[in-house]
């Protein structure tokens, strides 16, 4: 065997991070002048503050009808040590719906910042062209976001050694636990229990549900009793099968099944009707998965299952408009969900929002079930519009 030969290595020591900047109100803001500058939070990377300066009509008379992007070192420029950073800006895509359109990523090599280089700012003058924008799923109801990448080169080492033998090294599969219990869950092997919802049952195990949730673990729902045979039925009322299959997936594998109506099976691509209009089968599936979100939210807030009630209350947050509004704010109210309270009437401060909702038949239900909150909406409103 020949020797092994000497090797040496160049590691770079980095720090990264992230930050999304949401652009609301894009077409009054893009009527500015060119030069005119808003500025995001700051946030921090590899120890240092920088911030985002958007231009909504170009930085300089020459980008007018371009969107300009910058990355600012948001420290004092000659007081501030020397950073060397490279940077990345795209938009955003929806989490569920990726649009990628024309709109490409742009990527700075690693630049200096501060210090001896005296530059606090680098970035895109022509990050995107305004007409693109407005043509891409980029813009959605005159919002959308900017994703900022930024990573910072702390240093660079050498490594060198002799070339020795490969150790014996194990690779550890990540975790597939959730799988195993889903399977579980599928075949109904070792099941001793059986639940009927909505015409349909589903075999399950008495020690994941108790372990899962407090009420299937304190309540005596008939065969979750100790010694009961699988032949007797636990009935669940008031509740879709389609939502108690996807409950039960939650509480074995801690994730949510994917969203598709029970009603339209799934169709092979060669035989799916193609559709008229772009949009309408992806607005479908959101309005369905809105409802499940919904329905599962109250299903979580009954078995006393916090984590599923908390995701299904962040994905509710990106669901609502004027058609949904009123029933959000309801349900948020019915069970204590604060973070989706606060953001409806986020989006109810606006009268051009308020307006349609109070003319929809879910408002109607709201006065009469939570009068105290519409009158806590109304009082947002100077001067307070006519109820």
């Amino acid at each position: 065997m020949s020797p092994a030969a000497p090797t040496s290595a160049i590691v770079a020591d980095t720090s990264s991070g992230c930050h999304h900047l949401r652009i609301d109100g894009y077409s009054s803001l893009k009527a500015l002048p060119s030069g005119r500058r808003f500025s995001s939070r700051s946030f921090t990377v590899g120890g240092r503050r920088w911030r985002i300066d958007y231009y909504p009509n170009g930085r300089r008379h020459n980008c007018r009808g371009h969107v300009s992007v910058y990355l600012v070192l948001d420290e004092d420029a000659a007081a501030a040590e020397e950073v060397t950073a490279w940077f990345r800006f795209s938009l955003a895509v929806n989490r569920w719906f990726s649009f990628l359109g024309k709109a490409k990523p742009r990527t700075s090599p690693a630049r200096k910042f501060g210090g001896a280089a005296k530059r606090k700012s680098r970035g895109f003058p022509r990050f995107v062209k305004c007409q693109l924008l407005e043509k891409s799923k980029h813009l959605n109801r005159d919002s959308f976001t900017v994703r900022c990448e930024v990573v910072v080169i702390n240093g660079v080492r050498h490594e060198g050694r002799a070339k020795k033998p490969s150790p014996k090294v194990v690779s550890v599969p990540p975790s597939d636990l959730n799988q195993h219990l889903g399977g579980l869950l599928l075949t109904g092997k070792g099941a001793d229990v059986v639940f009927e919802a909505g015409g349909e049952t589903f075999a399950a195990h008495r020690c994941v549900l108790a372990a899962r949730s407090p009420v299937f673990s304190v309540e005596p729902f008939g065969s979750m009793k100790e010694g009961s045979s699988t032949s007797d039925l636990v009935r669940i009322h008031d509740m879709e099968p389609q939502v108690f299959r996807a409950l039960l997936c939650f509480v074995y594998t801690d994730s949510l099944p994917e969203m598709k109506t029970e009603e339209e099976p799934e169709m092979k691509k060669e035989e799916a009707p193609k559709m008229n209009n772009e949009q309408e089968e992806p607005e479908m599936e959101k309005e369905d998965e809105n409802i499940m979100c919904q329905h599962l939210l109250v299903a979580a807030n009954r078995y006393n299952m916090d984590r599923l009630k908390l995701v299904c209350e962040d994905k509710l947050c990106k669901y609502i408009d004027v058609g949904t509004a009123a029933n959000m704010l309801a349900l948020a109210e019915a069970h204590h969900c604060h973070v989706l309270k606060g953001a409806c009437f986020d989006f109810l401060r606006s009268a051009a929002n308020l307006i349609p909702v109070v003319a929809n038949d879910g408002f109607e239900h709201l006065r009469v079930a939570c009068p105290s909150l519409v009158k806590e909406l109304f009082a947002m409103h100077s001067p307070p519009l006519a109820q």
